[in-house]
């Protein structure tokens, strides 16, 4: 049994089902070390712009610890983040065979690597970088490729997410024999279940909503952020009116809260149109209700390093429209297959993407739920294990 130590900033929502199953392995002992626990407490969410309380669990079925850290326990700012005392001692304690970090923009994410160096442990990386947004200022280009190229020397392998992240790692010159592939997933079991066990209510939840059960719908669920652009969805969608006056057919749905949220629902009101709602914030396990609710999923993002959300409503079975500034899109989402790529910003090119997308939203559905089989937790084990093979025989 090889015994695993995993960095990462917090509990997260996405990762604990995966924890579970890495730590459920009797081929590995998984011990996972935090800099945070805020979010398993009610928190402010800054994009959200309110309180943030999961309901689902995080930190149940495998072995945690929370690291002893001073400075700021979210991440602000380069200079306001939490700083780990214990790191190196934990280390040694634990005796561990190989370190795993998740990400390096946390200054305890290095000093991992750094005390796993220093006591000769082998390090696995895995991060969302995909290269989709990279600096346009000289400086700041050289800066970022001097710091990854001083970071990766340090790294025994590399657990890419999609295709984009795999080229990322490439550009940098890392090699392909130190390149594993852990797909970013979600629990797709825990989604279909859900989704299936909403089925009956599908129409009592539609009637709750004042739904007509004869049109379909739009869904937007993320942050009312800039970066996520929900105003391009509310343009695209106005230009689904016959006229421009005539309320389009479709409905379109907001879930989700934000700095942007009281703009959008000026613009909705100005329409006079009553197909816009605005249904703010749902948790975790009210999802998978909203995702069976509609018939295509837009995500406009204008930087969105994966887009978990698209897994998700795809384990729904539902066509989905993405911008190509959205990470998952070149593995996720096939053009004319199970849904539309368009170029960000391109309102008239959103447009007919929904446009294509309803009319579709059958087929397309169910090549998403076939299509979203194949990238799940229990390939990310196997990408794991293949990689802590490849350290042990580096190693032995």
């Amino acid at each position: 049994m090889l015994s695993v130590a995993y960095f990462v900033s917090h509990p997260i929502q996405y990762q604990a089902p995966l924890l579970r199953l890495v730590a459920a392995d009797p081929e590995i002992d998984l011990k996972v070390f935090f800099y945070s626990d805020f979010s398993l407490k009610a928190h402010q969410d800054e994009g959200f712009g309110r309180l943030i309380a999961w309901d689902v669990p995080l930190t149940e079925g495998y072995d945690y610890y929370f690291l002893n850290c001073w400075g700021s326990k979210q991440w602000q700012s380069w200079l306001q983040q939490p700083i780990a005392t214990d790191i190196l001692k934990q280390l040694e304690q634990g005796k561990f065979d190989v370190v795993w970090v998740h990400g390096w923009s946390w200054l305890c994410s290095i000093q991992a690597v750094l005390a796993a160096n220093k006591l000769g442990i082998p390090v696995l990386l895995r991060g969302e970088s995909n290269g989709i947004s990279e600096p346009t200022n000289p400086l700041k280009k050289i800066a970022k490729r001097v710091f990854l190229n001083w970071l990766f020397e340090k790294i025994a392998g590399f657990l890419y997410i999609g295709t984009l992240n795999y080229q990322f790692y490439r550009n940098y010159g890392v090699e392909e024999k130190r390149l594993f592939r852990v797909p970013y997933a979600v629990d797709n079991e825990y989604f279909q279940k859900q989704v299936m066990l909403g089925l009956p209510h599908r129409q009592e939840l539609r009637k709750s909503l004042n739904l007509d059960p004869a049109r379909p719908i739009i869904l937007y669920a993320a942050k009312l952020i800039d970066v996520k652009r929900p105003q391009d969805l509310l343009a695209a969608y106005r230009l689904l009116s016959a006229d421009g006056v005539q309320e389009p057919e479709p409905y379109l749905l907001f879930v989700g809260d934000g700095i942007l949220r009281p703009t959008l629902e000026a613009e909705a009101k100005e329409t006079g149109w009553q197909s816009i709602r605005f249904l703010g914030f749902q948790n975790q396990s009210q999802m998978p209700a909203m995702y069976d609710l509609c018939d295509v999923f837009v995500l406009p993002s204008g930087f969105e390093p994966w887009g978990l959300a698209i897994n998700e409503v795809m384990n729904a079975g539902k066509a989905v429209v993405v911008s190509d500034q959205v990470g998952c899109a070149s593995d996720l989402v096939k053009d004319g297959q199970n849904g539309q790529i368009y170029p960000v910003g391109d309102i008239t090119a959103l447009a007919e993407a929904i446009r294509w997308a309803i009319a579709n939203s059958i087929s397309a559905g169910e090549i998403s739920l076939k299509k979203i089989q194949n990238w799940s937790y229990q390939q990310d084990l196997q990408g794991l294990k293949q990689a802590l093979n490849y350290l042990q025989v580096r190693v032995g």
